[in-house]
């Protein structure tokens, strides 16, 4: 199987061969890559994906083998440069396997995209050349799994109030505090963890450190029990006296805040694709449900309610992957982003969340048990407008952008 995912790749062209921008601005046109890049995770989640994708939700496993083929498709480094082991793709081609994972299980996609954009993506933009060269090939091919650690139990949008502390002995940091909600904290091989060096408040007072498992003085701790995207796992990451060595910091002491806060810029392009996945997912399955189910001697399709709803959500569906490309087009060109990425997040989620939402509308009480898809999509769908910085954050970063004078 695995030539087979090889073989597509080596046909994929690299992105300075597609022509994404025209002399009008953007060209939404879907590229071949993308096509491809769809057509074959479309393939892999009906074979690998969506027959087990109910198993593993209500037993709530992380489904690690999954994560592997990924890699060996060149999905787990779809934005690592062909040097360091990855794909050396770009956001368009990111988003699409993102999206197409997350039509199927979300659960999935949100892993896929925690790993490629927070800890792997971290590493590829802020690390020396010794630090790629030493995590990157691994990361990339999914020989290890990564994780990313800001949040912590009393600070999560307000990230500068952070308790987990670094102080300095010699050429050493010695770590002590905890960090929540962390996708992969405890199946992940490595992490990227921002730690409090400096005084509170100070945005130049924290430092991003890569830290493997199995290092002394740190841990995983509780595992949560979650509403959705179930087979993402989250835990705690524990940190007891947990001795880093200097080299393990990514650029310099005191950029850590400054760093997380430009990878979580791509970091919402990554849920706004999500987003789109989960969306599309649900709509597929409402126009599917709606020929075929029957009502008054005739498919309720017919039904200008129905209609209507399935009118609304395709059209809300539309606008979001149009903000998301135009983000994803802007980060590929290296240009500032921020304002796009937060109203690609904000929207794509909130219509992620109405979709699903309309989806069991249409479904009715076959819409509430877990023997029709769209039950799972709709408790996946809320993760989309809190992870990543909750919806009432992406309106500040988007009022902040649009008042700056």
């Amino acid at each position: 199987m695995f030539l087979a995912w090889f073989d597509v790749f080596l046909r994929l062209k690299k992105p300075q061969e597609v022509m994404v921008s025209s002399a009008h601005g953007i060209n939404f046109s879907t590229t071949e890559n993308q096509r491809m890049i769809a057509e074959m995770v479309q393939t892999f989640a009906a074979r690998h994906i969506k027959p087990h994708m109910m198993e593993w939700d209500e037993s709530q496993e992380f489904p690690v083998q999954v994560f592997k083929e990924l890699g060996k498709m060149g999905l787990m480094g779809v934005l690592v440069p062909e040097t360091y082991g990855g794909s050396g793709f770009g956001y368009l081609e990111y988003v699409t396997a993102i999206r197409e994972l997350a039509r199927v299980d979300g659960s999935i996609g949100l892993s896929m995209a925690a790993h490629n954009s927070l800890c792997t993506g971290h590493i590829l933009q802020f690390g020396s050349e010794e630090q790629k060269q030493r995590w990157l090939p691994k990361l990339a091919t999914a020989e290890w799994i990564g994780a990313w650690g800001l949040t912590e139990p009393n600070t999560g949008s307000d990230a500068m109030r952070m308790m987990t502390v670094g102080r300095q002995e010699g050429d050493d940091w010695i770590i002590n505090g905890a960090k929540c909600w962390i996708t992969h904290g405890k199946s992940g091989d490595v992490a990227v963890v921002m730690v409090r060096t400096g005084e509170l408040l100070d945005s130049h007072g924290m430092t991003a450190f890569v830290i493997e498992k199995g290092h002394p003085g740190f841990s995983s701790g509780r595992k949560e029990n979650k509403l959705g995207m179930r087979a993402s796992e989250t835990t705690e990451l524990l940190f007891h006296e947990c001795r880093v060595h200097k080299s393990q910091i990514l650029g310099q002491v005191g950029e850590g805040f400054i760093q997380a806060m430009k990878v979580l810029d791509g970091g919402r392009i990554s849920i706004a694709a999500l987003s789109l996945g989960i969306a599309r997912g649900a709509l597929d399955a409402s126009i599917q449900y709606a020929d075929e189910r029957k009502q008054f001697g005739k498919s309720i399709r017919e039904f200008q309610g129905i209609a209507f709803k399935l009118a609304d959500m395709a059209t809300e569906l539309e606008a979001a992957e149009l903000l998301t490309l135009q983000a994803a087009w802007l980060k590929n060109e290296h240009r500032p982003m921020t304002r796009e990425s937060a109203m690609a997040k904000y929207y794509a989620s909130e219509v992620a969340v109405r979709a699903s939402t309309e989806a069991i509308q249409i479904f009715g009480g076959y819409g509430y048990t877990k023997d029709f898809p769209v039950e799972k999509f709709y408790r996946d769908s809320k993760l989309c407008t809190i992870g990543e910085g909750t919806s009432e954050i992406q309106k500040l970063v988007i009022a902040r952008q649009i008042l700056k004078s």
